[in-house]
């Protein structure tokens, strides 16, 4: 290491919330590090859930075959089917399926638990589990994996810091001003080889107030749920651990209203389009991605930020 000379980014140095599990470039890479060390050759798969999971099974060269869940997000599946190549993957939605996702573990032999969505929820022990903490914090990459099977051969180190111009960029002017980077970089991270995490993104993950942002989360997840909830075809009870993404709001028209939130400025994204492609029209998955509002209630947001949204929905649904 160099001593001298200028400086460089200053960042707290606290300690990582996933500090023992294996640190990779992506989520998507965590979960093909576990079908390589598994050998696995077929994979369950929700239909609600993101086309990017699809990668390392078509690089593979995989068999997979997708399932149905229903309104409580538990799967309908015969888990007696499983074979001993195959394995099962349950998406902790939102973070808010924690139990599901233990009365699964009791059920399945071979199963990927994908907490993408659920950056705080701990790993049940011996259950393979991978995360993408860029759903949670500004990062330009990274993911955390808990495994007990590795892979036998060298993984080089990534590098990030010219991942970060929209994360920059959206502290300096706007968020609409950088958009266009942000997708860029999203395209930029698919069919990566597996790395180990950057040192940058290692750094930015040591700096983070955890508590803080956990409290904050929880607390604007309930503003939002108390005044909104009784409207809300979904049904849940948050547990004292769990720390939302988002607070899924599902509705009738839920399509006219994104469009209403986002001509003002309160940008709800869309979990996922690709489902619309792949579920029938009267499925569950396919009303959940057309109607399903992913409301923003993250660290960077105060309660006055929650009300604004709660008055905006309360004035056109």
């Amino acid at each position: 290491m160099s001593i001298g000379g200028y400086f460089e980014l200053e960042l707290l140095l606290t300690e990582e919330y996933h500090k023992n599990a294996i640190r990779l470039n992506t989520g998507r890479n965590a979960f093909e590090f576990i079908l390589r060390a598994r050998n696995y050759k077929k994979v369950y798969l929700p239909f609600y859930t993101c086309d990017v999971i699809l990668e390392p099974i078509t690089k593979l060269d995989l068999k997979y075959e997708f399932y149905r869940i229903d309104l409580n997000f538990y799967p309908y599946f015969d888990f007696n089917k499983l074979g001993e190549d195959e394995v099962f993957v349950y998406n902790n939605y939102f973070d808010l399926c924690d139990k599901q996702t233990k009365e699964i573990v009791s059920l399945c032999k071979n199963l990927i638990v994908d907490n993408s969505q659920a950056f705080y929820t701990k790993p049940i022990k011996g259950v393979d589990t991978f995360y993408s903490p860029r759903k949670f914090f500004g990062l330009p990459d990274g993911a955390y994996l808990y495994t007990n099977k590795l892979i036998d051969y060298n993984i080089e180190k990534d590098i990030s810091y010219e991942r970060c111009e929209h994360l920059l960029g959206r502290m300096d002017t706007t968020a609409e001003q950088h958009f266009q980077v942000y997708k860029e970089n999203s395209k930029i991270l698919c069919n990566q080889p597996i790395k180990k995490m950057s040192n940058l993104t290692q750094r930015l993950l040591s700096s983070i107030d955890y508590k803080t942002i956990s409290d904050k989360r929880k607390k604007n997840f309930n503003i939002i749920h108390n005044e909104l909830g009784k409207r809300n075809k979904l049904e849940f009870n948050i547990s004292s651990k769990e720390v939302p993404m988002i607070y899924p709001f599902l509705v009738l028209n839920g399509s006219k209203l994104k469009r209403e939130l986002i001509a003002n400025k309160i940008y709800v994204a869309t979990y996922w389009p690709n489902v619309l492609n792949w579920a029938e029209k009267d499925s569950f998955e396919y009303n959940i991605t057309n109607n399903l509002l992913a409301l923003p209630i993250d660290q960077r947001y105060s309660e006055d930020d929650m009300y604004r949204i709660i008055e905006i929905l309360k004035r056109i649904i």
